[in-house]
């Protein structure tokens, strides 16, 4: 049986002036200066009062709401599209792994080879991960050169290529495994004994390497124990990860940080500035005015369309300015509602007074939407007197020490840090040890939480924590 029901739903549909505030509130600092200057750029009604540069003779402050006149145009087509999908702003940044394989490429120019053997250079160079490293094996590069490029070629061609591609910098480039990402760096250094000694220790006792079996190592190879440290000295310092060391003007661009907040100590209390911003003053340019003006008295065809044009333009620099300010107003209100929720870490910058925080404790504190105060921390930064800070960092769940009282778990990890600092490397702490120190300090946590929190500090298994 068929049932009919009729459903009454709310849909809320958002306005040109949310819109924009919504994307303004995602951006940071440089992004906002650079969307006002655009906006100054595209909307002529606008002008900045504080340009030294402004003639006073073409242009002239009126208020937005000045002009009263009658509108030639339906409102409906002075509202813009707030129908898209997606309203977050797509920005021009440049990724590491652009940089990066640009530098293979760049370098790739150099090499003295045929054009058939450039093409599968290249075609190997877009196969390289983002961290270095070549993940296909060369039965299958083989098969996707003759599938994509119709170049018959063979595994034993494809690997001398890629030899060709290994001596590019960074050393370890194009490696297949670990193995040969350690060998590669190795052998493009200065040859010692120390590194000589790693190199045969890489190549022939990986394994036990990677286990620190060291005993093992030292009888196969006969040296002494002074001399498998000056060899692990120099594996140490290899880079496991050779595609994450590029850094070009590319990257600095992408990772560029300007912080949106300042907060200073005055009279031994935290106070907060936003420095970087400023509200250009609307000015509307004194032929535009005129239009407007004129146009409530003249009804040819022609002054009420550029009428509506100027009209159109004003909405829309009312939208934008107001934006702008409702912007400043959520940012400052939001950084204010962290300060205060963190008032003792702000004092002298102790990781352990940090609180257990949430988007929610801040939202309830400010009557803001979570998804706002999300836009908010996303991508801003702090400046205090003991570093710069984003947002992000003063949020974290929180757990219950012994004494009942809540702990912020970046406090938990920050102690956790420091008994593996602290630990006699010849016997480094298991996580069940760990979890007894953690326990005598009165914090009740389980090994899990142990383990997942060492993980998260980069920090790896007892076994491998060993040293002689």
């Amino acid at each position: 049986m068929l049932r009919q029901s009729l459903q009454q739903k709310q849909t809320q549909k958002l306005s040109p002036l949310q819109i924009q505030t919504i994307k303004m509130i995602e951006l940071t600092g440089l992004e906002m200066e650079q969307r006002i200057e655009k906006e100054l750029e595209e909307n002529p009604v606008l002008d900045d009062a504080s340009d030294e540069n402004s003639d006073e003779e073409t242009s002239r402050s009126i208020s937005l709401d000045e002009y009263h006149g009658e509108d030639p145009t339906p409102s409906y087509k002075l509202y813009v599209n707030n129908q898209s999908k997606d309203l977050k702003p797509q920005y021009n940044t440049f990724s590491v792994k652009e940089s990066f394989h640009q530098s293979l490429e760049d370098q790739l120019g150099y090499c003295q080879i045929d054009s058939r053997q450039r093409q599968i250079a290249q075609f190997i160079i877009g196969m390289i991960d983002d961290d270095g490293y070549l993940r296909r094996d060369l039965e299958s590069l083989t098969d996707d050169i003759a599938f994509r490029l119709n170049i018959e070629t063979t595994p034993e061609e494809v690997e001398d290529i890629l030899h060709i591609i290994q001596e590019f910098d960074p050393p370890g480039v194009g490696a297949r495994d670990l193995k040969e990402c350690l060998l590669l760096q190795l052998e493009a250094k200065k040859q010692t004994p120390s590194v000589d000694l790693a190199i045969t220790i890489i190549s022939k006792y990986f394994d036990a390497f990677t286990k620190k079996h060291y005993s093992k190592i030292i009888d196969k190879l006969a040296i002494t124990q002074d001399e498998l440290k000056a060899a692990i000295a120099e594996i140490v310092k290899l880079n496991p990860r050779p595609g994450g060391q590029i850094d070009d003007s590319y990257t600095e661009q992408a990772q560029q940080v300007v912080p949106d907040f300042l907060i200073d100590l005055k009279d031994g209390e935290p106070e907060l500035s936003m420095p970087r911003f400023s509200v250009p003053e609307l000015r509307i340019n004194k032929k535009y005015a005129e239009t407007l003006m004129e146009s409530a008295n003249n009804a040819t065809r022609e002054k009420k369309e550029a009428a509506a044009f100027v009209k159109q333009k004003l909405d829309s620099a009312k939208w934008f300015i107001e934006a702008v300010k409702q912007r400043q107003n959520t940012l400052e209100n939001t950084m204010k509602a962290i300060m205060d929720y963190q008032h003792d870490f702000f004092i002298d910058g102790d990781e352990a007074k940090l609180k257990p925080m949430v988007l929610k404790n801040i939202a309830e504190k400010t009557s803001l939407d979570i998804s706002t105060v999300s836009r908010v921390v996303n991508s801003k930064y702090v400046q205090t007197h003991f570093g710069i800070y984003p947002l992000k960092y003063f949020f974290s769940e929180g757990l219950t020490a012994a004494d009942g009282e809540e702990v912020s778990t970046r406090e938990i990890k920050t102690i956790l840090s420091n008994c593996v600092n602290e630990e006699d490397k010849s016997k480094p702490l298991t996580d069940e040890e760990l979890v007894a120190v953690l326990k005598e300090k009165g914090y009740q946590v389980a090994r899990r939480t142990v383990a997942k929190y060492r993980e998260q500090l980069n920090i790896p298994i007892a076994r491998l924590r060993k040293e002689l």
